[in-house]
This record gives structure tokens, C-alpha cells and sequence, in this order.
């Protein structure tokens, strides 16, 4: 009987960190010709810059399959240009929010989510080959499952509505993505070594004891 009960003790947390990481992972592999030109076609229609989008063109077909994360600099505007829904002038903060607003959604449907967002303390302190990046009010770390789902929440029918809100609420910004070689910080690392360590201790207290 306890041999049984141990048993299904270790099966729960290993049976739900698989199917959160299952989840959590694209593994469809890279995009397909079909996925990127449909998608494409959706950018044109929906009447996205096609410079911005001959990059994101780029980015698509070179896809390893693997999850990315955005880094985000923006330099706020701090006389940003009254926006719809905004008739009196909005902060650029509340533009920001309602662009985040809707982009919370899209990312945690598709297993993404920011990593990290915090205000800058001071100016750069080591620019070489590159001039007007000095001054930055935020940074943010957005994590994507994959390119595929980045290329969902880019082609949603309300992004590029959304989309103008963040640009009229920024100076300047940049942002360019990552392919983590190194991040002790995945949840599907975190999550294993604490339903391990729940686990052990309930193992402990439920059977440790016993010959």
C-alpha cells in the first residue's frame, strides 16, 4: 500500500510538469513556408510598414524553432500627441497600458509572458558606435514560446490599433530578440526543482519513517 501511495506521490508533480511543459514549448519546429507567407499577407493587409515588416520577414524565415525573448528600451515621450479615447491628452504611461493591456492577453494565451520590466537609474554608461541612446526610461524582457507565437500576437486583428498607442507614447525605443544560451531563470527549471523539493519533503514526512 505504501509502496502504491509513493508511487502516486512522484507521479502527480512529474505528470503536471509535463503537460506544463508541453505547453510551455512550441514543438512544432520552425515555421513553415506556408505559416510565414500567410502571415506576411496578413501584415500587408492589416497595413503594417513594409520596412518593419521585411525585417520581421527576416527574423521569420532564419527561425530555429526555438523560444526568444524581446528586449525592449524605451525612451517615454513626455508630450506625447492626444490619441483616440484620449480627447483631453493622455500620459504616455496610460497609452503604454492600454497597448499592454491587450497584449497581456495575446502573450499568456501562447505561453508568453515578460521576464522582467524595471526603470532605467541613470544614463548609459558605455556607448560606442552609436549616438542618441544615452537616455532610456524603461526596459523590458518579453519571453516568446516561439516565433510561430510571436507571429500570432504580431498578426492579431487589434495589434496594429494597439501597436500606435506604444509608438505614440515613446521618443525612441528599440528592440531586438534574444535566443537565451544560458537562463537559470525558466520556469520549467523552477517549477521542476520545487515540485521535486515539495515532493521530497512530503515523501519524508509521509514515508520516511517507516521500515
Amino acid at each position: 500500500m505504501g509502496i502504491t501511495k509513493r508511487k502516486v506521490l512522484w507521479s502527480i508533480p512529474v505528470l503536471l510538469w509535463l503537460s506544463f511543459t508541453y505547453w510551455y514549448t512550441d514543438c512544432k519546429g520552425p515555421l513553415t513556408e506556408e505559416e510565414i507567407d500567410r502571415g506576411l499577407e496578413q501584415l500587408k493587409t492589416q497595413g503594417w510598414d513594409l520596412g518593419a515588416a521585411s525585417k520581421v520577414e527576416q527574423f521569420l524565415r532564419e527561425d530555429s524553432g526555438r523560444q526568444f525573448i524581446m528586449v525592449n528600451s524605451i525612451d517615454l515621450n513626455e508630450a506625447p500627441p492626444s490619441m483616440p479615447g484620449y480627447d483631453d491628452g493622455g500620459r504616455a504611461e496610460q497609452y503604454l497600458d492600454y497597448y499592454m493591456e491587450h497584449m497581456y492577453t495575446q502573450l499568456l494565451k501562447r505561453a508568453s509572458h515578460p521576464v522582467f520590466v524595471g526603470n532605467v537609474v541613470g544614463q548609459a554608461l558605455d556607448v560606442e558606435g552609436i549616438e542618441g541612446v544615452d537616455e532610456w526610461n524603461t526596459v523590458g524582457l518579453i519571453r516568446y514560446r516561439s516565433r510561430r507565437s510571436f507571429l500570432a500576437v504580431l498578426t492579431h486583428p487589434d495589434m496594429r490599433k494597439r501597436h500606435q498607442y506604444k509608438i505614440a507614447a515613446m521618443t525612441k525605443t528599440i528592440a531586438y530578440p534574444v535566443e537565451p544560451t544560458i537562463n537559470l531563470g525558466d520556469p520549467r527549471l523552477l517549477l521542476a526543482m520545487l515540485m521535486g523539493l515539495a515532493a521530497s519533503i512530503l515523501d519524508i514526512l509521509m514515508f520516511g519513517r517507516r521500515r
